[in-house]
């Protein structure tokens, strides 16, 4: 349970306001005689944990922040606000309630959202938050989501399984997550008109698609070329053609690259031209290679080398780099080129970043971006780039 002294307006002051050094805290002590200083530094260290990743939260006084672990999971405002566009509604569920961000996002979209949380610590704390974020639709239960939608019926039942073990391992399986979504499955779409679930990132969308069956739509959602979650819209109307939307939030635009799942494409190949084009991070994970060739008119460095290259510079959903040379992989031109300082990626290629560093004494940094592949003849190579656009 939340210790009631943390409620004291005085002490949230001073959470809110701390900003001196959190070792000389420690070692000083609390100065609240009710207050443990573990406590006070647990909720200092998550508040600045959570800075870039939840403003709202960040920036809201009265605030009341659950453990690091606890963190980890939740969702940012930027992908609850993208997962509130996807659905529409008078009532939704949120099975695994967590922290409560993605229910925030919900309420701006629901009459009522139901928030459903099995460990009543968190379950208080996101009561406690919704009061001081001056929410009133929402409606916080601890309980176990699972049962508690059973016998009732909402417009959307939304699943973000806890991905941490009985040791507090990770894991990202769907049948090791809990609750555990394709055992269930049945007894959720019995409860609602759709289904949202959010899984781990690492998941194969494959496999997935299989787990999942009755999947409509798959969303890769990425912030800053890394990806953050897979959304799964799943409902019992049955479709031939699965929807899958890629999303790349970056400091300019969204950008976003949509297919049908298997869409049949055909790629075509090259050696390198004058720019290549790296796929982001969520085109990458949607797997759809051959399609990126096809769609955009680029041919690929090499069937399982994902870099595309082009005559002319195009607008492209990831990065853009006119390349500046071309160095066979042999020792002679690599002792040759002596570069001291680069950005290294490697595509298709059987060395590491770390190893190439170390064997050649390249150092990290710099406009040089240096690309290790394997190109159209099979050939090992040194792609020399600079950004372009």
């Amino acid at each position: 349970m939340v210790t009631p002294a943390l409620l004291n307006p005085e002490v949230r002051d001073f959470i809110f306001n701390f900003s001196g050094d959190i070792s000389a805290l420690a070692f000083k002590g609390s100065p609240f005689p009710e207050i443990p200083v573990r406590d006070l530094l647990e909720q200092i260290d998550s508040r600045n944990r959570i800075q870039k990743k939840l403003p709202l939260w960040f920036g809201t006084k009265g605030i009341i922040y659950p453990p690091k672990l606890n963190l980890e999971q939740t969702s940012s405002e930027i992908t609850a606000a993208y997962k509130a566009s996807l659905i529409s509604g008078k009532t939704i569920a949120d099975i695994t309630g967590g922290f409560g961000v993605d229910c925030l996002y919900f309420s701006e979209k629901f009459e009522k959202v139901y928030h459903f949380e099995q460990n009543s610590e968190l379950s208080e704390i996101a009561s406690h938050n919704f009061k001081v974020l001056k929410i009133p639709n929402i409606i916080c239960t601890n309980t176990n989501g699972l049962k508690a939608v059973r016998n009732h019926f909402y417009d959307v039942i939304y699943a973000d399984p806890s991905r941490r073990d009985d040791a507090k391992r990770k894991v990202f399986y769907l049948e090791d997550c809990e609750p555990d979504i394709p055992k269930n499955l049945e007894i959720l779409l019995s409860s609602c008109k759709q289904l949202l679930v959010k899984t781990s990132p690492m998941l194969d969308i494959s496999i997935g698609i299989q787990e999942l069956v009755y999947v409509k739509e798959i969303h890769v959602v990425a912030i800053h070329n890394e990806v953050k979650e897979l959304l799964w819209i799943i409902d019992k109307n049955p479709t031939a053609n699965i929807q899958i939307k890629t999303i790349n939030f970056d400091s300019k635009e969204a950008q976003g690259f949509d297919f049908i799942w298997n869409h049949s494409a055909t790629a075509s190949y090259s050696l390198p031209q004058n720019y290549l084009y790296e796929p982001n991070a969520a085109i990458l994970k949607s797997g759809a290679f051959d399609l990126v060739s096809e769609r955009f008119n680029i041919p690929k460095l090499h069937p399982n080398t994902h870099l595309y290259t082009g005559e002319n510079l195009i607008e492209f959903p990831g990065r853009c780099f006119k390349i500046v040379g071309q160095i066979p992989y042999r020792k002679s031109e690599m002792r040759k080129a002596n570069f001291k300082k680069a950005n290294i990626s490697t595509r298709n290629f059987p060395e590491s970043v770390a190893d190439l560093r170390k064997k050649w004494k390249i150092g990290s940094g710099g406009s040089i971006y240096l690309f290790f592949i394997t190109n159209a003849k099979g050939k090992k190579e040194v792609l020399v780039c600079k950004k372009a656009g």
